[in-house]
């Protein structure tokens, strides 16, 4: 498969070598149009089904890059559409001329616009708001006209900040309140135990001279969420600040590039490297999470295991000034930078030592030198506990992506993850596996591949099909990790590897897959593509990567899971059920087809397979827990619908008031109590004794499960599955 898509692009790379550059134009290069070229080059060449770049595709990018721009409507007027609209049909000639006038004409009105609107909510939020004006907003952004006069515009602003500002008011005054009567009720326990000792009633005293509450008047509270409101804008802007053109003409790349279909994406060079690290699950830095605010760059998490924490030098709410690398004599001040250069800066390779110039949470300021690691981000990554439920164990495997290292496979990746946890599971004398695969978005196929094998003797797992020719990716080990009972945990956030693995035990009849009606549909493989290789003599920078939709996969039985998903062999509601989450619901999706079946012969493990199907399904229909959230999920999708607001206070009041008591009925849905035990492996129980932080995760996670139905459901029918061997031993003991 690999070697077809480097095949194709080797064709791509002698055709643009030879039509589309010159070496004279390497001396003086154009970035935008050079890049403009190269993208859209490579996409005809080497997407799966390429889309003809026509007037019917220059509308579709005029809308959405305007949309992708001010999808509220809070910018653009409407003369400036009206004068963006004779681009309308002309995009498509222009991309192939190289022509970057409707893109120069948007992005310099958009920053005209962006600088009239850091004049407008200053000026509007100097000013109380009058709540007691009857008056709504209508948040239906996609179908609201744009403004037909600055004025116009203002007035939105001034709803929506009216509206934001309102959000806050209220939450400050249920605040008051709530502390009002805290400190209602606490007088009136001193007044009841007035007879307590000096001693008892000097300990009160000073209790509650620690925080005296001062209560505000409405009129404060109604400034103090104006300013809250005016922070959070300011914040917004002085981020914006920082983005420059080539940001903006990264938007207008994936903007092309999403027409060919939703997964084909342009990744500018900090974008790569993101999702390098989302790939892998790993980086090589000092391991702490950072974010710009008001020109510092603050340490807003220390990662678990990582350099920073195990030097336990830096903590979180720490400004970073100035970085110093090893073997230099000058640090670099980042106050103002960048962040993405911020980070730059920080990281580095594994063993080299970095200087932090520090200000510390409590005002000093010190110089940190930190040694550089690689730091593997623990929540990416395969984790697992054993349960205990009637006197029988299980093991439950909880995946969040099929990561992989992108230079080495046989380094950490999920496949190699989730055989050791099987392993170990086993040691404990798991009866019964349950593999969560709930809200895990995809990943590395050949992992997919490889976890499959795990379950199953060597067979085809998935079948791919790119540049008219179909491949069938076998399990090519007779090696079964596991061959017990195995049921899998789906939702409709299962997609694209996910769906690759479910399928193929569905269809193998090995695991029963429990969950949504149907998982996310992605049925569709993307490669990166370093777009720097196709140019040579490259005195331009770094011209990122595009991910580009390059094959199809379908199941052994010859289906589809584009659009159509993976469906649950038992049918479980969440929160999700009437909410437009998939593929089905993106613009551009590739069509649903079928291909003929590979040979495969059904796993033979199991009697009473489809009986086990139907009593779970039964013991569903009857579960009051699933009708209450079937009927909570309901409600949200009604929310989620609604599309005018209240921004008169007693209204925006009683509002909430009525959704709090209708959601009350759905308390009993996170004090569910499913009854089962769940419990670390040992090795992870003496990490846990050094890393109060991995500690602390696993109880919130075993804390979670606890009140899972689906994890539930899940070990009742893996009671309910039996072997085969079981009845062979049967029959042998009645012979006997």
């Amino acid at each position: 498969m690999k070697k077809n898509f480097k095949v194709l692009f080797l064709a791509v790379f002698v055709s643009v070598a030879s039509c589309s550059f010159t070496t004279k134009e390497f001396e003086n290069p154009d970035k935008d149009k050079l890049l403009l070229d190269l993208i859209t080059y490579v996409l005809e060449k080497g997407h799966y089904d390429p889309k003809a770049i026509d007037d019917a595709f220059s509308a579709d990018v005029f809308e959405n890059f305007i949309k992708g721009l001010d999808p509220l409507k809070r910018y653009f007027l409407a003369s400036d559409i009206e004068e963006f609209s004779k681009y309308k049909t002309e995009i498509d000639d222009q991309i192939k001329n190289k022509d970057l006038s409707f893109f120069n004409l948007v992005y310099n009105r958009f920053q005209e616009r962006m600088e009239d609107v850091k004049k407008i909510y200053p000026e509007v939020l100097d000013k109380p708001f009058n709540f007691d004006k009857k008056e709504t907003i209508n948040v239906d952004y996609d179908n609201i006209e744009y403004a037909t006069s600055p004025k116009a515009l203002k007035a939105r602003w001034e709803q929506q900040l009216k509206f934001t500002t309102l959000s806050s008011y209220y939450d400050y005054v249920e605040e008051q309140k709530t502390k009002q009567k805290a400190l209602d009720k606490s007088d009136n326990e001193n007044n009841a135990e007035g007879e307590n000792s000096d001693d008892e009633n000097e300990e009160k005293s000073s209790k509650t001279s620690e925080a005296p509450f001062e209560p505000k008047s409405m009129a404060e509270l109604e400034q103090k969420a104006r300013e809250t409101t005016k922070t959070s804008l300011d914040e917004y802007f002085d981020f914006t600040k920082d983005l420059v053109r080539k940001d903006y003409f990264a938007i207008y790349l994936n903007t092309i590039v999403e027409e060919f279909d939703p997964h084909s994406n342009y990744f500018a060079p900090p974008d790569k490297d993101r999702f390098d690290l989302q790939m892998s699950g790993k980086l090589e830095g000092i391991g702490a999470r950072l974010q710009k605010k008001n020109d510092y760059i603050t340490v807003i998490e220390v990662i678990s295991g990582g350099p920073a924490w195990r030097s336990e030098q830096i903590e979180v709410g720490d400004a970073i000034l100035k970085v110093k690398q090893e073997g230099e004599n000058e640090s670099v001040s980042i106050v103002g930078m960048r962040i993405d250069d911020a980070v730059k800066l920080i990281k580095g390779p594994k063993g080299t030592n970095v200087t932090l110039t520090v200000k510390n949470v409590d005002g000093t300021i010190s110089d940190k030198v930190i040694t550089r690691d690689v730091v593997e981000l623990e929540e990416t990554y395969a984790k697992s506990s054993y349960i205990e439920n009637n006197g029988r164990k299980f093991g439950l495997i909880n995946l969040p992506q099929f990561y992989f290292d992108m230079d080495n496979y046989k380094e950490r990746n999920a496949a190699s993850d989730v055989k050791k946890e099987i392993l170990r599971l086993k040691e404990q004398g798991m009866e019964g596996l349950v593999l969560d695969l709930r809200n895990n978005g995809g990943g590395s196929l050949r992992t997919a591949v490889d976890i499959a094998g795990l379950f199953i003797k060597k067979g085809p797992i998935v079948q791919v099909s790119s540049a008219g020719k179909k491949e069938v990716l076998e399990d090519e080990s007779n090696e079964i990790v596991w061959d017990g009972p195995l049921v899998i945990l789906v939702n409709e956030l299962s997609a694209s590897a996910s769906e690759i693995l479910a399928a193929a035990m569905q269809d193998y009849k090995r695991a029963i897959v429990i969950g949504s009606k149907q998982t996310y549909g992605k049925g569709t493989v993307q490669n990166v593509v370093d777009l720097n290789q196709w140019v040579r003599n490259n005195d331009v920078g770094d011209l990122g990567a595009i991910k580009i939709t390059s094959q199809k996969f379908y199941r052994v039985n010859g289906g589809s899971t584009q659009l159509e998903g993976v469906n649950s062999d038992v049918v479980m509601p969440d929160r999700y059920s009437y909410i437009d989450i998939g593929e089905r619901d993106y613009q551009n999706p590739l069509p649903y087809d079928k291909i003929d079946a590979a040979k495969y012969d059904i796993w033979d493990g199991y009697i009473g397979f489809q009986e086990t199907i139907d009593n779970s399904k039964a013991r569903m229909a009857k579960n009051e827990q699933l009708q209450l959230i079937d009927e909570n999920a309901k409600w949200i999708k009604d929310r989620r619908d609604e599309k005018e607001v209240n921004l008169n206070y007693n209204d925006y009041t009683a509002e909430i008031e009525k959704r709090k008591e209708i959601s009350k009925r759905f308390d009993a849905i996170d004090e569910y109590d499913n009854k089962l035990t769940f419990k670390s492996l040992p090795y992870e129980v003496e990490l846990m004794k050094q890393d109060t932080t991995l500690s602390e995760k696993r109880k919130r996670w075993h804390k979670n499960l606890s009140k899972d139905i689906y994890v539930e459901e899940a070990i009742h029918v893996l009671e309910d599955l039996k072997l085969n061997n079981i009845k062979a031993r049967k029959v042998a003991d009645i012979k006997n």
